[in-house]
């Protein structure tokens, strides 16, 4: 049985209609919104999963945040990779537990997140930012998910391409930048051979100019895809498509890094 809520931790409140708010639950404090006012103090000490009324007789849910949760309601310096291009990412460039990941940018951590958890403790994540902004937002909502920043987690501000001569090696490198085929001569001297690349691009234009220069070396089984989401509606009497999906968000390339 998992622990009950404490004082101190995020929580995720559904309300009748599905809606999500991320809350941190302190003892004594209240939630409003416009159903009603829940005070915190019904939700700590309970299970997971509780379901509790507000003053309105509004019931909400509660639950701890999943990944998916957590990244759709943190805060924001830049644009996020969404939960939908994250599990494709990480499973075309098979982030594994134990692998040492280099990453660029950081933005606001959401890639991140996800790849100190594939790698956990075993690995190690460096992670490159140029805007010192972002990667303070970054470190926040790693303290925030986490309880504290991963010990195997280390957040650089600078170029990535400062990486290159510097002795470290790395099994994966997944890039979100605006023009990733820059950093390709330092990923080559850095990536193990067989190592992976992921690249997140928005756009065609940039998706080509990407694979053209991997094509070029030294890199090999590149591929590229794009991932739509689309929901289900399903009741007694009906099981149809949502009216609306989440279409094209990126395009995601991955390569293999030939033997020198």
């Amino acid at each position: 049985m998992t622990a009950p809520f404490e004082a101190g931790e995020r929580g995720i409140f559904l309300d009748s209609r599905g809606r999500r708010y991320l809350v941190r639950l302190e003892a004594g404090a209240t939630f409003h919104y416009h159903r009603g006012a829940l005070p915190h103090d019904l939700v700590i000490g309970s299970q997971e999963g509780v379901t509790v009324h507000t003053a309105a007789g509004e019931p909400i849910r509660c639950f701890r945040p999943r990944l998916f949760d957590f990244v759709l309601k943190m805060g924001r310096g830049a644009q996020i990779i969404y939960p939908k291009d994250l599990g494709p990412l990480l499973v075309y460039a098979d982030v594994f537990p134990g692998a040492h990941v280099l990453e660029a940018g950081t933005g606001s951590g959401a890639l991140t997140l996800a790849l100190c958890r594939a790698a956990g403790p075993d690995g190690r994540v460096v992670s490159y930012e140029i805007r010192p902004e972002f990667s303070v937002v970054a470190r926040e909502n790693a303290e925030t998910f986490f309880g504290k920043t991963p010990p195997w987690l280390e957040l650089r501000v600078g170029d990535v391409r400062e990486v290159a001569g510097s002795g470290e090696t790395f099994d994966r490198a997944l890039l979100d930048l605006p023009e990733p085929w820059e950093t390709l001569s330092a990923l080559g001297d850095v990536l193990h051979p067989g190592g992976i690349l992921g690249a997140y691009l928005p756009t065609t234009g940039q998706t080509q100019a990407l694979v053209l220069a991997l094509n070029e070396g030294p890199f090999a089984q590149v591929e590229t895809f794009e991932v739509l989401l689309r929901t289900w509606h399903v009741t007694e009497r009906s099981v149809r498509p949502d009216h609306r999906m989440v279409a094209h968000t990126g395009f995601i390339t991955v390569a293999r890094k030939l033997a020198d």
